[in-house]
């Protein structure tokens, strides 16, 4: 075992590096996360919504219900992950929201079974209150579908970040969090150029619509995923490929020299020690969690949700097609510059230290984050330049979208600084409601103001219709990330460790 060897033989011994090889499994679980996310919304405007005449409300209300269920399920999945372990619990995590989304597929088939059809051509044909009817039915079977793949989906960061810190120094935490965080970019990066030409040639072959097979290729990945974890992941201390001297480089926070061995007793009794669920919430650093979350994360779940359908909407182009594929690619492209995002901490500590100055990973973190709240400031930018080239917002939204990430990145890590190892998750569990709760509001309320921008011809700022309604909530989008650092540092300007 690593942990038999000596300090002295560990310092002499070369370092393994096998915490980059678990980073790279919370990335791949992550990009699988993102692509099961990104089926339906690159699929229900082209093939979903003509076989059962949905509006936007109808996909706004299937988008803001999985996200209050994400929601609600982050503060259970934080404290399962917590109780169970991350190898089991990430295996129940990635098992449930793989099987939700190949559950997907069965939606059209049920419609039709409960109200008696026969084939997808008599939904397709349907008109009036018949019409209707499929709409409404459908979207409670989606709902259904979307809802187990929430409960899944939301241990995937719990679980994510727990590993992490279970396997990186304080001081990498936050570039190990940007590398598989970027998972969300690369899976939806994929996602246009797989889920598209997937569902035209099924399409094209007689199998269904072609949507329902989409679901089921994209969610059988998680399953694979599960096999990698199930031989690879064990605790540091335990893990064979990690020897003596990767060993103590994780674990080089147990020996912080400007510590008292009473701080020092405190803080290593910290770590085992649960904090009890509501006690949580007495905890100013909970609440700048869950603040810096409600406020950021359903600007990136719309940017993710309605992308595709804000290039149909307002370009008139198909995410199928060959520039609304580009376009979708692009974007997500440009957002995974938001590995540097994780780095620029470490970057601020290092420049301080050869100063002779000490900054603590809280402050450096904060200070990081202020920068990447103004750039979503661009998104205001994003419709009035639309009239200049279509291009312009795409580029605008994967600025800020990279912004998000590296924020989330930091946001993520700042958990890590200021809780004990054995509460992590939960309290991760917690910003991923508070997140949640964001994305169900910006979801549900845009398809509705879509909706009705284009009823009424809505004007906002000299555009007109749903592109008014699209600048509107680019407005909101702009300005959150701003309003929510200021809130966090209100209620936490410096860096305190809980210690229950």
């Amino acid at each position: 075992m690593a942990a038999a060897m000596s300090p002295l033989a560990a310092a002499n011994q070369k370092m393994t590096n096998f915490r980059w090889t678990i980073c790279a499994l919370l990335f791949l679980a992550t990009t699988v996360n993102y692509m099961d996310r990104q089926v339906l919304s690159l699929t229900w405007k082209e093939f979903i919504s003509p076989e059962f005449h949905w509006t936007d409300a109808n996909y706004g209300l299937i988008t803001a219900v999985f996200s209050i269920v994400y929601a609600v399920a982050n503060l259970l999945a934080g404290r399962f992950i917590d109780w169970m372990g991350t190898k089991k619990g990430y295996l129940w995590a990635i098992g449930v929201w793989s099987a939700g989304a190949c559950l997907h597929a069965a939606c059209g088939w049920a419609t039709e079974v409960t109200l008696g059809l026969h084939n997808a051509h008599e939904l397709l044909d349907a008109a009036g209150t018949m019409a209707v009817t499929i709409a409404t039915v459908s979207v409670y079977f989606f709902l259904g579908a979307r809802t187990i793949l929430a409960l899944g989906e939301a241990g995937n960061f719990p679980a994510a970040i727990k590993v992490t810190a279970e396997y990186f120094p304080k001081r990498d935490r936050a570039y190990a969090t940007s590398i598989f965080n970027a998972g969300s970019a690369v899976g939806a990066l994929i996602a246009p150029f797989t889920i598209g030409p997937l569902a035209k040639f099924f399409q094209s072959i007689g199998w269904g619509n072609g949507w329902e097979m989409a679901f089921i290729v994209i969610g059988a990945l998680g399953f694979i995923w599960m096999g990698f974890w199930l031989f690879l992941y064990k605790e540091p201390a335990k893990n064979p490929h990690v020897n003596a001297a990767e060993l103590a480089y994780i674990e080089q926070d147990n020996d912080t020299p400007d510590e008292t061995p009473t701080q020092k007793a405190e803080i290593e009794d910290s770590e085992t020690a649960t904090i009890p669920f509501f006690k949580c919430f007495k905890y100013p650093q909970t609440w700048a969690v869950f603040v810096g979350k409600f406020m950021t994360d359903g600007v990136w779940w719309f940017f993710l949700f309605w992308t595709p359908a804000y290039i149909t909407d307002v370009f008139k182009l198909s995410t199928s097609s060959g520039e609304g594929m580009l376009m979708i690619f692009v974007l997500y492209l440009i957002t995974m510059l938001s590995i540097y995002g994780g780095k620029l901490p470490t970057i601020f500590i290092d420049r301080a230290a050869q100063k002779g100055i000490n900054i603590n990973p809280y402050a450096a973190r904060m200070r990081a984050m202020l920068i990447f709240a103004v750039f979503p400031l661009l998104a205001l930018l994003a419709q009035p330049l639309s009239s200049v080239s279509p291009w312009l917002p795409i580029i605008i939204i994967g600025i800020a979208g990279a912004a998000h990430q590296s924020w989330s990145a930091n946001i993520y890590s700042v958990v890590g600084d200021m809780f004990p190892k054995s509460t992590i998750a939960t309290i991760i569990g917690i910003g991923g409601m508070a997140g949640g709760l964001g994305s169900f509001l910006i979801n549900y309320f845009s398809g509705i103001l879509f909706d009705y921008s284009a009823q009424v011809n809505l004007s906002f700022m000299s555009f007109t219709g749903k592109p008014a309604g699209y600048f509107i909530v680019f407005c909101i989008c702009g300005v959150a990330y701003l309003i929510g650092w200021l809130i966090m540092i209100l209620l936490v300007p410096r860096y305190k460790k809980v210690i229950p």
